[in-house]
């Protein structure tokens, strides 16, 4: 049970480090974003996501840059979406009544 607790104990320390950070290491990107390392290397590979290679050695993510990533394609609610063609509407004119 003691292994345990420290395993928890050094994963908190981690998470904590990584959310004062702005730039992460490879690893520490792993555990920011959530993913296995091969989904990592293939974002990498693709050029889907930005990263640094400084002296053509370890790879480094600024932080700002992974949340955009995980923040592209964003499925907005039914209720934005409507209030998004509304508004779009009155701005346009289009949106006007009847009698």
């Amino acid at each position: 049970m003691k292994g345990i607790m420290n395993a928890n104990e050094k994963n908190l320390q981690t998470v904590q480090m990584i959310v004062h950070k702005e730039i992460l290491s490879f690893k520490e990107a792993l555990i920011y974003l959530d993913v296995s390392e091969s989904t990592l290397y293939k974002l990498t590979a693709n050029k889907a996501i930005e990263f640094t290679k400084p002296n053509g050695g370890k790879i480094y993510f600024k932080k700002l840059e992974l949340d955009n990533w995980m923040l592209q394609n964003e499925s907005k609610s039914k209720r934005a979406s409507e209030e998004e063609v509304f508004n779009h509407l009155k701005r346009n004119g289009h949106g006007k009544k009847t009698n």
